[in-house]
């Protein structure tokens, strides 16, 4: 890893704990809604939060949600190859499967791999993102044992204006990127559309000599793995005079990429994800507020080889795009019933039920294809002088995985000059994916046991007007952690132990804007045969410092990047080497609302990987039109 770049991240930062966004001096009141699940500030979070807002993003110039979260503290992002390519993210070194990952409200992530498709979501169509670190299972039920990723999708302003907005990218590798938008609203409505679209040429996925070293894609196609996307969304709501409230969200993503592959495995793929939810809130009572929620996500996935479906055993071909050589079909249904009660002055009591079906339609013959959990959860939060507290409480009953109950207790302390102090303890449980179970044909391992953690934290954090700084150390114990062997198959490891500091300081220093983050952690089995080895493509230490500064109509802006080393496998036999980028972005807003932008990623074209044998991309460049009202 840079030592450089480490010093600088340990003098001028150390990140998040309850904080901020990404543009912290100024948004230190943030309202929030996904560490409680109810409004809340960052100041009153006694969890780990960081919140990135429409504004970042335009600011940062991602051209993917990996661009955009790579990181910030806890995140760690794998890819299998450049743009477009599956993507998994870790947070706080628990697997990636350990994090829940919502888009305006409703639970996403494919059925069979239990895993968000990171790489589906349009960052075009993104408002905010709220992260929060840290057990969230009696909140949320399974799967949060990292934490939660809630993605708020762009909506309209209850200002009486229409307000649309355009965005025209080119860039490396035949990037084209386009983005159109209408949003508006009175003081009862708002509503926002959108469309857009993706495409790039891309890079050689796999790097060469995949093949003989039985590794990474384990085929040698040296040519370019295009990728191209079409999305839209819409979202609205009405709000009446008596506080009742109304909103419905719609957001479809559909992808053609293509990978290095055979004709078992395919080398082309068409997926698309589709998330719809209705959201109704009401007050019968002064003190009491009624939310009912209900949603649906979809994932579907078919698989091609060269465009041909290869019928080994027949000896017939389709031709794309009427037969897939694969196809996997998934869907999560679910509802929430949720109170928030006014006890006192500073004491909310929420109580509710959430209920999930999934469901799973593959051409690898799952022995069983649906399954349902029925969550009943409470919540209490006071505050008591300088002092806060927080406890929660769940059941969960899976029909396939039987009983499982979560709690965690939070407190917090309010020292002079904003000094503040928390502590926090929770537990989380995770059950086995139905890939875990019967992938491929039924050869998965049906023995598996649902993963159970503890997790505790410490964290410590002060405000001042231009600048913050946070500092939080945890412990994560998983019990029956999942993870493949030497001859890819699930297996129950019976213990793991990951400790991490997690830091961050920002500031505003004579108009530079300084945004640093730093992560040490110890993902590690505690048990044979792999007792004191990393777990798989996770690095001990990440750091990034974000600097950015506008004169007048002008901004520039950089990024550093630094990762340690990780191991691609739980044998610790196939090292991924520590590497180190960097980003310059400028943009000029050359007439009111409009404004050109240009940014230039990885400038030192430095070779990593961060999957065995898959490349990254290396220096390339992105030029940007956009249109946005001052209004917004």
């Amino acid at each position: 890893m840079n030592k450089t770049l480490l010093a600088a991240a340990l003098l001028s930062c150390t990140m998040a704990a309850q904080a901020a966004d990404t543009n912290a001096p100024q948004s230190l009141s943030t309202v929030i809604v996904t560490a409680t699940r109810t409004s809340i500030t960052t100041d009153e979070a006694l969890s780990s939060v960081t919140v990135i807002t429409r504004a970042d993003i335009e600011r940062l110039q991602p051209a993917s949600v990996h661009d955009l979260l790579v990181g910030l503290p806890g995140v760690t992002f794998t890819q299998t190859g450049g743009l477009g390519q599956q993507s998994s993210l870790f947070l706080r070194g628990t697997n990636s499967t350990h994090v829940l990952v919502l888009i305006d409200g409703v639970r996403i992530g494919a059925v069979g791999a239990g895993l968000p498709a990171f790489e589906q979501i349009p960052v075009d169509q993104i408002e905010r993102i709220e992260i929060v670190r840290g057990p969230r299972s009696s909140l949320y039920g399974a799967d949060a044992i990292g934490g939660v990723i809630q993605i708020f999708t762009r909506h309209g302003q209850q200002d009486g204006k229409l307000s649309p907005s355009l965005s025209v990218s080119a860039g490396s590798h035949s990037y084209m990127d386009g983005h159109a938008g209408l949003s508006g609203g009175d003081s009862h409505s708002w509503f926002n559309v959108g469309l857009g679209g993706q495409y790039t040429s891309g890079i050689p996925a796999c790097r060469a000599g995949a093949a003989e070293a039985g590794a990474g894609c384990f085929v040698d196609q040296p040519g370019d793995n295009a990728f191209r996307n079409w999305n839209g969304m819409a979202n609205g709501g009405y709000r009446w005079d008596n506080g009742t409230e109304l909103s419905a969200t719609w957001l479809r993503s559909k992808s053609f990429v293509e990978y290095a592959g055979s004709p078992y495995s395919g080398n082309q793929a068409v997926n698309q994800q589709i998330v719809s939810g209705a959201r109704l809130s009401f007050t019968p009572l002064d003190a009491w507020k009624v939310t009912l929620n209900a949603g649906q996500s979809r994932d579907d996935s078919s698989t091609y080889f060269q465009g041909v479906y290869n019928d080994i055993f027949a000896g017939t071909q389709t031709y794309y795009p009427r037969t897939p050589s694969g196809y996997a079909d998934s869907r999560r249904n679910q509802a929430s019933w949720q109170n928030d009660i006014t006890l006192d002055t500073n004491q909310l009591l929420t109580a509710g039920v959430d209920y999930q079906q999934e469901y799973i339609n593959s051409d690898t013959g799952y022995l069983n294809s649906r399954r349902e959990d029925t969550g009943v959860y409470a919540q209490y939060m006071g505050t008591f002088g300088r002092n806060e507290v927080q406890a929660s409480a769940r059941h969960d009953h899976n029909d396939q995985f039987g009983n499982h109950n979560t709690g965690a207790l939070a407190w917090g302390y309010s020292f002079d000059h904003d000094l503040r102090l928390s502590a926090s303890y929770g537990t989380a449980f995770h059950a086995p994916t139905f890939n875990d179970i019967y992938y491929p044909y039924g050869l998965g391992n049906p023995n598996l046991k649902p993963e159970k953690s503890r997790s505790g934290e410490l964290g410590l954090s002060q405000k001042q007007e231009l600048w913050n700084w946070a500092v939080n150390v945890y412990q994560t114990k998983i019990d029956d952690l999942i993870a493949l062997d030497s001859n890819f198959v699930p297996q129950n490891i019976s213990q793991a132990r990951i400790r991490g500091v997690e830091g961050q300081l920002g500031a505003n220093l004579d108009g530079w804007q300084v945004q640093s983050y730093l992560t040490l952690q110890q993902p590690k089995s505690t048990a044979s045969p792999y007792d004191g080895n990393l777990l798989p493509r996770r690095p001990e230490q990440t750091a990034r410092v974000d600097l950015d500064r506008r004169f007048d109509a002008f901004a520039i802006g950089a990024t550093f990047f630094a990762s340690g080393k990780a191991y691609d496998d739980l044998a610790n036999q196939h090292r991924l080497g520590g590497y180190t980028t960097t980003d310059l972005r400028a943009s000029y807003a050359f007439l009111p609302n409009w404004r050109i932008e240009a940014k230039l990623a990885n400038v030192f074209d430095r070779n990593y990987e961060t999957v065995y044998y898959f490349n990254q991309p290396g220096r390339t460049w992105f030029l940007t039109l956009r249109y946005n009202p001052s209004t917004r």
